[in-house]
């Protein structure tokens, strides 16, 4: 599993026109799912999510986890996290199918919301339009093969 954690001032998805999802300070999160992960990868993603120290702290260091911050997370479905670009048209075959990424991706919704965070979502497999006002500009990427 693949997630791309962009600290926020605010963010919102957009379909058809419709706002379907919108916090202001915290995480985008834009997460992948590979054909192989299960439940104990998308409960460590979430877990990593939920405790990254990246907001500062009163002396202007990232020391701050985002439930003391106050923090709010947009997750994102993102397959294309897995895209295979050794030809200039990039091949999605390590991406996860629907029926074993759609359980894990709530899943990973589920866990941060049992945190106790406000959690939006964008919608799974729909063309989303999604736009934030990055914070720092803050952003880690977090793969399960190294955590």
């Amino acid at each position: 599993m693949r997630a791309v954690v962009t600290r926020v001032k605010e963010a919102s998805v957009t379909i058809d026109g419709k706002t379907v999802g919108e916090i202001r300070k915290g995480f985008l999160v834009l997460l992948g799912v590979h054909q192989t992960d299960d439940e104990a990868i998308a409960k460590k993603i979430a877990d990593k999510i939920c405790g990254l120290r990246v907001f500062e702290d009163e002396n202007g260091k990232m020391n701050v986890n985002p439930t003391d911050a106050g923090a709010e997370l947009l997750i994102v479905s993102q397959f294309t996290l897995y895209a295979d670009c050794k030809s200039r048209r990039p091949g999605f075959s390590e991406a996860a199918r629907p029926d074993l990424a759609i359980p894990l991706y709530e899943l990973v919704i589920a866990e941060c919301k049992a945190r106790g965070f406000k959690v939006e979502t964008g919608e799974f497999g729909a063309d989303m339009q999604v736009a934030s006002v990055n914070d720092g500009p803050v952003t880690i990427l977090l793969d399960s093969e190294e955590l």
